[in-house]
């Protein structure tokens, strides 16, 4: 295309945008579609004269141009939300469930989308899977609350003409053409709907997000409308030099840059959390900081978008983190999160809150504390007051989390209070901390004595034999498990059954037959032990005490 004709797209677009953005929808449409004869390929005068459209409450058309945009630029997210947008006020829910569902294919964690999604699925069931419910967000649950909250429109609630339009809206949605003069109605939608109906920010900005709601559209593209000052237009242009440099590791010039962008325009706070950034590759770390507060401040000041104040939030819990001063990463991880939740900041918060932890419990650690409280704990353990021991047992194994020993006298005290499972824990903690520590062993094998697990109870005591072969009390506890096992004939099937060589057997057909035929027919056996593979099947079995020949 002629450079001459692009310049009269832009022209055409950018008067369609300010006349948009007037509340001149009609202007805005003639405007798009003088602007579509000369570019009839550019699919963002489609998706703008759909938004204009959809405000003008002609749905129909604002539909036809959504499906133009996706058309001509299926791999744009933009299109299959104008897409859902025209669908949902049409009525059409499940068709705009589809569309939004097509669009996240393209951008996955897309907020946008998934709200679409989420409010289309609602209009098809309706609270727990009632009728489908209407889209008057004046009707909405709880929203005088977030009216009263919201620094923007509390003011509001004491305007006697804004509390009767508002009462208005509420009874009949119909009505809010009626009123989108008024910029008091138009900030409620704002923060009710979670978008800027107002003004329009840089596409790289990250926007609050809701599914639109049936009486207005979303936003138009941001970066497609904005309306730039000179000085702002400056400004950006100083930001994008900033961020070359910063790419290139040049973080003086970055600064310099950012610097600049700042004193142009100061209500744009992305200029100040990316000169935060540049101060964090820096280690200025201080600085980082001081800077993402600034961010926060102006941005408090000027009603940024919550996403951003989130990330200069974010940006003061990694400097706090790479001090490693783990407590005031969480709080501003918590704060970030509070602004807007993100799986980057979540994960980093996570993070820091395990390092805290083992810090505050390696901190925590003196060997010399941990057997004071043993010391405490044995007295008390020997005059048959088994919980304050366990107190003490348990102090004493924070203060050295090391010592198996620990570990083994608590298990002892659990065993005197019947806590089976507790003890048990506690003496596999035992032996992951030394393989070799045979009271470890011993302590787990009384247990599942108790708990009258004798075949377990034998596995543990055979464990302790290997590190002690003439070890009494092994010696003893694997004694009475055999001779406990052999009179239990429940327990000798259950620990034969475990042995897979005993499983194979079993589960072959014909040597079902032979233990059949040699139960019915005794004297049978002799036929089957000239078997020599037989023979040893059998063998097998006796052994395992699951059959007996008299």
């Amino acid at each position: 295309m002629a450079e001459d004709l692009q310049k009269k797209v832009a022209e055409l677009k950018d008067q369609g945008n300010r006349a948009l953005t007037s509340g001149n929808t009609q202007e805005a449409i003639r405007l798009y579609g003088e602007a579509i004869k000369i570019d009839p390929t550019n699919h963002v005068l489609y998706s703008n004269r759909s938004a204009a459209l959809a405000k003008a409450s002609n749905y129909e058309l604002a539909l036809v141009d959504a499906e133009k945009t996706v058309e001509l630029k299926p791999d744009w997210v933009k299109g299959f939300s104008r897409k859902g947008t025209a669908l949902s006020f049409l009525g059409r829910h499940e068709e705009a469930k589809m569309a939004y569902e097509e669009g996240l294919k393209l951008d996955p964690e897309n907020q946008q989308l998934k709200d679409g999604v989420k409010d289309a699925q609602a209009h098809l069931t309706g609270p727990a899977g009632s009728q489908p419910i209407g889209g008057n967000p004046f009707a909405a649950p709880g929203i005088m609350k977030r009216i009263e909250t919201d620094p923007r429109t509390k003011g509001f609630l004491a305007q006697p003409d804004y509390m009767e339009k508002l009462k208005q809206l509420q009874q009949n949605p119909q009505a809010l053409g009626n009123h989108l003069q008024d910029p008091r109605i138009m900030t409620t939608l704002s923060v009710l709907l979670g978008v800027d109906l107002q003004q329009a920010r840089e596409e790289d900005m990250d926007q609050r997000s809701s599914p639109p709601a049936k009486d207005e559209p979303e936003p138009m593209e941001e970066e497609e409308e904005e309306e730039l000052t000179d000085a702002q237009k400056e400004a950006k242009e100083e930001k994008k030099k900033g961020n070359e440099a910063y790419k290139k590791k040049d973080f003086e010039t970055a600064i310099q840059h950012y610097d600049k962008a700042i004193e142009l325009d100061a209500d744009d706070i992305t200029f100040l959390t990316n000169k935060a950034a540049v101060y964090f590759e820096m280690d200025r770390l201080e600085d980082c900081i001081k800077e993402s507060e600034k961010a926060i401040e102006r941005g408090r000041e000027v009603r940024s978008d919550f996403k951003l104040i989130a990330k200069a939030f974010f940006r003061i819990g990694q400097a706090y983190f790479k001090q490693e001063n783990y407590k005031d990463a969480i709080t501003y991880y918590n704060k970030s999160l509070t602004e807007h939740r993100t799986p980057e900041a979540l994960k980093k918060c996570q993070e820091a809150e395990k390092l805290r932890k083992e810090r505050e419990e390696n901190a925590y650690v003196d060997p010399e504390k941990a057997e004071e409280e043993k010391a405490l704990g044995n007295d008390l353990f020997q005059k048959g007051d088994y919980p304050n021991a366990l107190k003490h047992y348990s102090e004493a194994i924070k203060r050295n989390p090391q010592d198996p020993k620990l570990f083994s006298n608590r298990a002892f005290c659990y065993t005197k209070l019947a806590e089976w499972q507790l003890g048990i824990k506690d003496c596999d903690e035992c032996v992951r901390l030394d393989p070799k520590f045979l009271k470890g062993y011993l302590r787990k094998g009384a247990i599942l004595q108790a708990m009258k697990q004798w075949g377990r109870a034998q596995d543990v005591y055979s464990k302790a034999l290997d590190i002690d072969p003439n070890h009494q009390e092994a010696n003893e506890g694997y004694k009475k498990c055999l001779q406990t096992m052999s009179q239990d004939p429940e327990e000798i099937k259950k620990r034969a059954m475990a042995d897979p060589e005993v499983q194979n057997i079993m589960s072959d057909p014909a040597m079902r037959v032979i233990l059949d035929q040699m139960q019915n027919e005794p004297g049978a056996l002799n036929d089957h032990l000239q078997n020599p593979e037989i023979r040893a099947k059998i063998q097998k079995l006796m052994e395992s005490g699951l059959i007996q020949i008299r």
